[in-house]
């Protein structure tokens, strides 16, 4: 009731933000700005994901090598994403490739150090019963290795997309020529708070959807983890 009957700048009625919302975001600015915006998001997250889960096998795998990264590991993943907005953008303009660059090097941390993990983690009785039927170092990889370290994985991939859809929004804040997060800001400067609430509230609705989706995805991918774990419980 306080919302339909509001008054101040700062805080439209409902009515208009949803009226702005349909105008902007349904009828004319989803091929524009929505889908470019999470074609960046996801390339940097698959990009991410395998970066992360094949240096992660390597680095799981060897000790000495993990201890000579570690250094490099610790640095890259207490650099703020925010501080390589700027940097991006000197380096590599303003286009997609820059935006994916710092989407994907905040995502690729929560799933190397997950998959690091995973893989020292993994029963050492599995290791000696693929040796036991002389199974390839490949063999080994793709039906030990990596179905075991999978759900934890897969945890890595669900912060990194996190984490990756906040720095899809703030690349696009700044020297950006599309995607929701510059219509909203764009919004803000004109001073057109009804679609700069509107952008607010489509990029929840995205971060629910986005993380609906995964959750499905997960527990298709690792059903057979589930099934393990019911059993045992």
């Amino acid at each position: 009731m306080t919302s339909a009957g509001s008054t101040s700048p700062f805080y439209p009625p409902l009515a208009e933000i949803l009226e702005s919302f349909r105008d902007t975001w349904i009828f004319s600015r989803v091929g524009t700005d929505v889908i470019p915006s999470l074609r960046r998001l996801l390339v940097a997250l698959v990009l991410a994901t395998v970066i992360g889960v094949a240096a992660g096998m390597a680095l799981g795998r060897s000790r000495r090598l993990a201890q000579a990264f570690n250094p490099a590991i610790q640095f890259g993943r207490s650099v703020p994403g925010t501080a390589l907005v700027p940097i991006s953008v000197l380096l590599f303009g303003i286009g997609d490739g820059a935006k994916t660059v710092v989407i994907g090097f905040v995502c690729v941390f929560p799933i190397l150090l997950n998959t690091i993990d995973a893989v020292r983690g993994v029963d050492p009785q599995l290791e000696d019963v693929a040796r036991t039927f002389r199974l390839s170092r490949a063999q080994r990889l793709i039906h030990i290795l990596l179905p075991a370290s999978a759900p934890q994985i897969m945890a890595g991939v669900r912060t990194a997309l996190g984490i990756g859809f906040i720095m899809m929004v703030i690349t696009e804040l700044y020297a950006a020529a599309n995607g929701i997060g510059f219509v909203t800001m764009s919004a803000r400067n004109a001073f057109d708070v009804p679609q700069m609430w509107a952008g607010t509230v489509l990029l929840g609705l995205l971060g629910v959807t986005l993380s609906t989706l995964f959750v499905l995805a997960e527990r298709h991918i690792l059903r057979w983890h589930t099934r393990m774990t019911e059993k045992d419980q």
